[in-house]
Order: C-alpha cells, then structure tokens, then sequence
C-alpha cells in the first residue's frame, strides 16, 4: 500500500502505524513476522545509506516478500535529501518517500517539497515532508539532542497547501539514535497539540526510540500516525546476538541471527503495543 493509503486507515480508526528501518533480511523479516504474528499492520522503511548499502536488488526480495503477505504494509524511503534519491527508490518499488529539506532555508523546503510531491504524483507514490528539525545523537543514520529546531505551527499549513504533502513530519523533541547517558527526553506535546488542531494531513515522529513509553503513547492518542523506530530494535538486536557469542562457539548464521530476530520480535512488539495497533490489519 501507499503511505497515504495505510495512514488513512489509522487515522479513521485511532492508531498509529510504525516505521521500522531494516538494513538486511533477518531483520526485515523479524519486523514482518512480528507484524504478522500480531496483526499489525507495519512500514518497512529505509535511510538513503541503508539502501545504498543494501542495494536495489535486496529491495526486489523486500517487495515480492511483502506483496505476498496478507498484511499491510508500506516501503518507505526515509530521509530522502534529493530528488535522486527519491527516483531510486520508486524505481525500486517503494510505495512512499520522505523528502527531507528541513535543513534547508524555509523557501528552498518548501520548492524540493513540492517537486518531489509532483514526482510522486506521477508515480502513484506518498510524499512526507518534514518542517522543523530532529536532533542528532551519536550512531545516528541519518544524520542528538543537539540541533533540535521545533516546528513553528504557524508555517504548517503553509507548508502543507503549497506542497501538497501525504504526511509532515515535526519536530517535537526528538532525536535520531540513543540519547547520551543520563539525558532526559521530553516531548513538546504542547507543540503537537498545537498542530493537530490546525490539520487533518497525517502526522508523523522521527526520532521514537529511546524515548518514554508513556510519552510516545501519549504522542500517538494525541495524532501522531507514523513513528519512525530505529536503533531500539537494532541495538537489541546485536545485543542479542552478541550474548550468544559470548556464551558459545556458535558461529553459522542459522544459529547465531535468530537470537538477534527474537529481540527484534520483542521490542517491535512492544512498539505495535504502545501504538495501539495490534489487531488493526482487520480495518484494511
């Protein structure tokens, strides 16, 4: 499905839809089991750097796998940062792109925006946009807590009627990647508020992992529809794998990556749990 297309869904039915970035096919396929196993339905996103490392081919895999499950899903593109990238990945069966040109001066965002949403058009594909900028933490893909520039509600609609958008991302509070030990996040809900009154266009959270659940719950009864999980399941992940290394001579992928997958299952569960959207694949 496109991006607008599964958002819609949840906007009419009060959930959130989770994007979970994969880099490679045990951890794709632990995100769409989970997702299977619990009804939900899912994102399988990539950052420009994970599909260029990944590479086009790995994608074809990715979409033949998901066109056979009886699930909903989308393929995103995250953090786009030119219409280059955006082409590559509808060349390669994404349903979604984002275009990221939150760094950019407001005017020259809202020009990129708009040209990728006439692209997208063309080809039958979403558009997120992002206004406001997440913050950067180390081991970050895209890119901490430094940098945070939150979104000014009054440019939203704006931004919106001049680009035409599927979904807008904001900034609230968030950063990419783990925050630094001892930091306390904290959500500018307040900002949300503000914006969820002003528009109906989905909205989505970058920066979700490591974050309070009750924060990011509170986020997602408030109207975020999309939030973007990363390196908590990766960092669960290697965690797992790297327990059973120390504790065996194991060394054949078959009985090594499963113990990674099984903390991917865990925390992406967990995730579909706090976004309400276990169960929802029957709306579709």
């Amino acid at each position: 499905m496109s991006l607008k297309e599964i958002l819609a869904v949840a906007e009419e039915h009060d959930f959130t839809v989770g994007a979970f970035n994969v880099t490679e096919s045990s951890m794709f396929r632990a995100v769409v089991e989970t997702a299977e196993k619990n009804e939900s339905p899912a994102i399988i996103a990539a950052a420009t750097n994970e599909f260029a490392f990944a590479g086009r081919e790995f994608y074809a895999y990715v979409v033949s796998r998901l066109e056979k499950s009886r699930l909903p899903f989308a393929l995103h593109l995250d953090h786009g940062h030119s219409l280059e990238d955006c082409v590559r990945a509808v060349q390669a069966g994404f349903t979604s792109v984002m275009i990221d040109g939150s760094l950019l001066p407001y005017e020259e965002n809202v020009a990129l925006t708009r040209k990728a949403v006439e692209l997208g058009r063309g080809a039958g594909v979403s558009v997120e946009g992002e206004i406001g900028t997440i913050g950067i933490n180390a081991g970050a893909e895209e890119g901490g807590v430094e940098g945070i520039v939150y979104t000014d509600p009054d440019t939203v609609l704006d931004f919106i009627e001049r680009t035409g958008v599927d979904a807008l991302a904001v900034a609230i509070g968030t950063a990419h990647g783990q925050y630094p030990k001892g930091f306390k996040p904290h959500l500018r809900l307040d900002i949300l508020q503000d914006i969820r009154s002003l528009t109906d266009v989905p909205l989505v959270l970058h920066g979700g992992s490591d974050n309070p659940d009750e924060e990011i719950e509170e986020g997602c009864r408030m109207g975020i529809r999309k939030v973007n999980i990363s390196s908590d399941f990766k960092v669960a992940y290697y965690e797992g794998i790297r327990k059973h290394l120390n504790e065996t001579d194991d060394f054949y992928p078959a009985k090594v990556l499963p113990f990674g997958m099984a903390q991917v299952e865990r925390v992406v569960a967990h995730k579909m749990k706090l976004f309400h959207s276990i169960g929802a694949s029957r709306f579709y």
